[in-house]
């Protein structure tokens, strides 16, 4: 895939996620963004974990948090996680089995479209891996949300 095509679908893949909000709802906004934008915070730090121990590439520019892994985390990652708790908080559970249906589902379909297309592809990390990586964070996602939640 082209720099210039990467950097489309990445500019699409985040409007695309952030135009959802519209159906979100102001109220779930408010609610929910502080716990997702931790977790995105906590990603951002993970990911560069990821990256030296060389568990993924992407093709194009590989050194580049803001051209690889950035538009997934402030796209579907960040609205993603608001969608996630607005369905689910409350039922840890139903948390938990959506959660890995979500990441399964980049984990294997979504993450080997990417490689096709030869935008990225995990190299030193196997999907379950993968998987794992994505998957535990759900955990802190809902704690730091139980925190938001105490303290109002």
């Amino acid at each position: 895939m082209s720099l210039k095509n990467q950097w489309l679908l990445n500019i699409a893949m985040v409007a695309m996620a952030w135009l959802s909000l519209f159906f979100l709802g102001k109220r779930n906004i408010k609610r929910f963004f502080l716990s997702s934008i931790l977790i995105v915070i906590v990603e951002g730090l993970t990911v560069q974990i990821g990256k030296k121990r060389k568990w993924w590439v992407f093709y194009n520019n590989p050194h580049s948090y803001f051209s690889g892994e950035f538009p997934f985390n402030i796209g579907p990652h960040l609205v993603g996680s608001m969608w996630i708790l607005k369905w689910t908080y409350g039922n840890f559970k139903k948390f938990i089995m959506v959660n890995a249906v979500v990441d399964a589902f980049f984990t294997f379909p979504v993450i080997n479209f990417m490689k096709k297309i030869k935008m990225t592809k995990l190299k030193r990390l196997s999907n379950g891996g993968f998987f794992l990586f994505i998957f535990s964070k759900c955990f802190l996602l809902y704690g730091f949300q139980y925190l938001v939640e105490r303290k109002r």
